[in-house]
């Protein structure tokens, strides 16, 4: 089964169990954060470093790393000095 999120506006594919942020890098977005100038993604993988966070329906702070994508999530990126 797929699963549909909205990231940034786009809508992006994924397949049902993916996490947020392997239905990003499924779909070429190898980055999606801001933080100290510099441009942040996934680094470690296990919700740890905490490069990966995003806001998600609203809430702040949720690592892409470790939730599972909804159907009809909204994505949107973070900024972080």
């Amino acid at each position: 089964m797929s699963v549909g999120i909205r990231f940034d506006g786009d809508e992006l594919a994924g397949r049902e169990g993916q996490t947020i942020a392997g239905i990003l890098l499924a779909n070429g977005r190898r980055t999606w954060r801001d933080a100290a100038g510099a441009e942040r993604g996934i680094f470690c993988g296990i919700g740890i470093c905490q490069d990966c966070v995003l806001t998600v329906n609203g809430v702040e702070g949720v690592r892409a790393c470790q939730r599972t994508a909804c159907d009809g999530d909204v994505i949107e990126r973070e900024g972080r000095s």
